[in-house]
């Protein structure tokens, strides 16, 4: 037993750095040949801070542990709105500026909707997977276009110039992008091999287990990215971080198990962790669009979404007893 938590404990610890390491490699490796930093910062950046949910996923699922990756997937959605921004918002009062996360906000209540709806049959088969992973390829090419268009011209650009890694050499950069690629494998497999065999001795649930531990585990670089985010006055980027890995989330990660372990939702699923998770999108909608000007999430509100992340814990725990 004492040897699965130390797999989950060194799991996690090599999974964050892992990605942090892709991350530089990865934006390092684009600033080379002079991908714009807004495409880097909303694409590449935000494909690397969802990677450990991912990768854990992908394992998972492959593993034979379908639910732990839709619960890594749900969790860490929940965990994003309701820890993540909470605390970012309870340091300091966050307002949008960026027209394309205002943008964002609808699309990623759209995708919370249809995830809903292709999972109303109590199943997440190789066609929802199919949907979803569609979906978010037509993001991608629409998060580029975007970002093109509007060049300099967004909020974000600035705060993600001033946060890209600096320039390095071409064989660094591809160095830490493989590494970073080695590490993150390497690391997802510990973390699920420790968190399969935990919940399999203590009797709870994969699916309470992905809703919890790893979730708020692998959300951990989305926590320290809008924590510093709000400390040095990135308003845009504390809350593009979670609007961003949200969305991969919602269509790139919760694909993975439809893809590689179709199966029938465990009992939760779609009665509880669900409707919470669209729910507390439509909250982050109302919050951060800003109908009528900007979009702001006070420290009233981030006291309101740590509470609401505590209520679920407590929700969960009740669940399992």
């Amino acid at each position: 037993m004492l040897i699965d938590y130390l797999a989950i404990f060194a799991g996690f610890i090599l999974l964050i750095w892992s990605a942090d390491r892709f991350i530089v490699g990865a934006a390092a490796t684009a600033r080379i040949f002079d991908v714009p930093p807004l495409i880097i910062g909303l694409t590449i950046v935000g494909f690397g801070t969802s990677a450990p949910e991912m990768m854990v996923a992908g394992f998972a699922a492959y593993d034979g542990s379908p639910a732990m990756a839709i619960g890594n997937a749900l969790g860490s959605n929940i965990t994003n709105i309701t820890l993540v921004l909470g605390a970012a918002a309870l340091i300091t009062p966050l307002a949008v500026h960026s027209r394309i996360i205002k943008k964002e906000l609808p699309i990623l209540l759209l995708a919370t909707l249809v995830a809903l709806a292709l999972m109303r049959d109590m199943t997440l088969d190789r066609f929802d997977g199919f949907i979803l992973a569609s979906l978010l390829v037509l993001l991608m090419w629409w998060i580029t276009r975007q970002a093109i268009r509007t060049k300099s011209n967004d909020a974000l650009t600035d705060e993600y110039i001033a946060e890209l890694p600096d320039k390095m050499p071409t064989s660094h950069a591809i160095f830490w992008l493989i590494a970073g690629l080695i590490f993150l494998t390497a690391s997802s497999k510990i973390l699920v091999w420790g968190a399969v065999n935990v919940a399999v001795s203590l009797g709870i649930s994969e699916l309470v287990i992905g809703l919890t531990v790893i979730a708020i585990g692998t959300s951990l670089p989305e926590l320290a990215a809008s924590i510093a985010g709000a400390i040095k006055n990135e308003h845009d980027i504390a809350i593009g971080n979670v609007v961003g890995s949200n969305l991969f989330n919602t269509l790139g990660v919760l694909a993975i198990p439809g893809l590689v372990h179709p199966a029938p939702l465990v009992e939760g699923v779609l009665e509880r962790d669900l409707p919470v998770v669209f729910v507390l999108t439509l909250l982050l909608f109302v919050m951060g669009y800003g109908f009528r000007g900007e979009g702001r999430i006070n420290r009233l509100e981030g006291g309101l979404l740590m509470s609401a992340f505590i209520a679920y814990q407590i929700l969960l725990f009740f669940t399992v007893i």
